[in-house]
């Protein structure tokens, strides 16, 4: 994707802790960017949060994560993660997540959600007003549009 198919972005300072022997961002902190990041477009969104969702017995459970590096993050680098929902089926969902320095493409890597029922932890349709607002953000096209 191109930097410019994102409507969402979310800036991260990449702090000390998180860069290894080489002086780079350990591979396995990009996971937790994508996730401070979802969770910041989910908030953007003013989509339920995951204790809000609880209250009613349901969760997105996480079913997928990829990841593929293209440049190295170092540390004090200012990164600015791109969120973008580029399917939205049923009762899943599939986020496209790239983290850039500037211009710079670092790494894409994508989410896969599935909006579950807790108690018999199997999927359920996502609300119709989440689908709406996701819509309404992402312009999604009907083929992104699973039913």
């Amino acid at each position: 994707m191109a930097r410019s198919d994102f409507a969402f972005f979310h800036s991260l300072r990449v702090r000390w802790a998180e860069v290894d022997i080489q002086a780079i961002v350990f591979n396995g902190h990009y996971l937790t960017y994508f996730d401070v990041a979802f969770t910041e477009y989910w908030r953007a969104l003013e989509l339920p949060n995951a204790l809000l969702q609880a209250k009613d017995g349901k969760e997105l459970f996480a079913r997928k994560a990829s990841i593929e590096y293209m440049a190295p993050a170092r540390f004090d680098d200012v990164l600015d993660i791109g969120v973008r929902c580029v399917k939205l089926g049923n009762s899943s969902m599939q986020f496209a997540i790239e983290i850039y320095i500037g211009e710079q493409h670092l790494v894409t890597g994508e989410l896969y959600y599935v909006y579950a029922d807790t108690s018999i932890r199997k999927g359920v349709a996502i609300p119709v007003a989440w689908r709406e607002i996701i819509k309404r953000v992402e312009i999604l096209k009907p083929s992104e549009l699973i039913k």
